[in-house]
């Protein structure tokens, strides 16, 4: 299964994939899609990020356009997210509608979710002030300093690595209206060095108190992350939880049962795992008869060299 895929819809909005200069056909209303953006430094036209963003503001109304969805803005191994993000502020008088922003909606056949080059894109959230939406693909250079922003209610970061200092400006964040956090933290290997002391913050509870969803997944860590998690004071406030995606033993899971109650989420994802069925068997049965969903599907893959088994997150390079 891949879970790098382009995106079906942001903000409640099918994508719609703005058209080629040569295409020609009618467009929806401004404010009907999320807009994909997207030039493709391999195909017929030589048309660059910045004419095809001049092209789309001059072919829709901005001020109706309430989604972005930003895919290769060229050679994305090669320059960073910084041009888009610049678009995006130069814009913030004429996108008064904008209420989500998606910037790296890559497949793996455009591009390794670790060659998606980022940049700072704090400044995205500085310039829209009402946007409730944002997602990054891809921890390549991606900086995230702490910002305060009031309304934004999901942020989601997808990396096969995401760096530290990012997770830790995340949780230094004043976001009070936040409800949905999705992180993949990745692997090491690439830049993935985020600690459970970098979440520390985070998992303590009270700095996003509108915060229901909690994801931290694609970790090589994952069992670590679930022994904090089990007494996390964030729990008590959540109604779902996300550890999946990452290497997830008995361990972890054990440490999950041994620690706080569980039974007030409606959902705790766990697929793409290496539990065993005993285990597995003991989280139903703590939780399901008290009508929490739990998701403990597709085993992940090892691979044993010298006697050493090893493990995979979904997502790495």
């Amino acid at each position: 299964m891949s879970y790098v895929e382009h995106l079906k819809e942001l903000h409640g909005l099918p994508a719609f994939d703005f058209p080629d200069p040569e295409e020609k056909r009618e467009l929806p209303g401004a404010g009907e899609v999320a807009w994909r953006l997207a030039v493709n430094p391999y195909g017929d036209s030589d048309e660059t990020f910045e004419e095809l963003w001049e092209r789309f503001l001059g072919a829709v109304d901005p001020a109706g356009v309430r989604a972005i969805v930003v895919g290769p803005w060229g050679e994305v191994y090669d320059g960073d997210s910084g041009e888009v993000v610049d678009l995006l502020v130069q814009a913030r008088d004429r996108l008064t509608g904008l209420r989500a922003v998606f910037i790296g909606d890559l497949e793996m056949e455009e591009a390794e979710i670790s060659w998606i080059q980022q940049s700072d894109v704090t400044p995205v959230l500085d310039a829209y002030p009402l946007l409730a939406e944002f997602g990054i693909r891809g921890g390549s250079e991606l900086r995230f300093p702490a910002v305060r922003h009031r309304h934004l209610r999901t942020l989601r970061f997808e990396a096969g690595g995401l760096p530290g200092h990012v997770v830790r400006g995340v949780a230094a964040s004043e976001l009070p209206a936040l409800e949905h956090l999705d992180i993949w933290l990745g692997v090491e290997e690439y830049d993935g060095d985020a600690t459970v002391a970098d979440l520390a913050p985070l998992l303590a509870g009270g700095g996003f108190p509108a915060l229901r969803h909690l994801g931290l997944r694609n970790s090589e860590i994952q069992d670590e992350i679930a022994a904090a998690v089990a007494g996390a004071p964030v729990v008590a406030q959540l109604t779902s939880l996300d550890l999946s995606l990452g290497v997830l033993t008995d361990e972890g899971v054990t440490a999950l049962l041994d620690g706080q109650p569980l039974t007030h989420l409606t959902r705790l994802d766990l697929h793409h795992n290496y539990v065993t069925e005993p285990v597995a068997e003991r989280v139903r049965a703590a939780l399901e008869p008290s009508g929490v969903e739990v998701d403990l599907s597709e085993p992940g893959d090892t691979w044993e060299h010298d006697g050493v088994v090893h493990r995979y997150t979904a997502v790495a390079e």
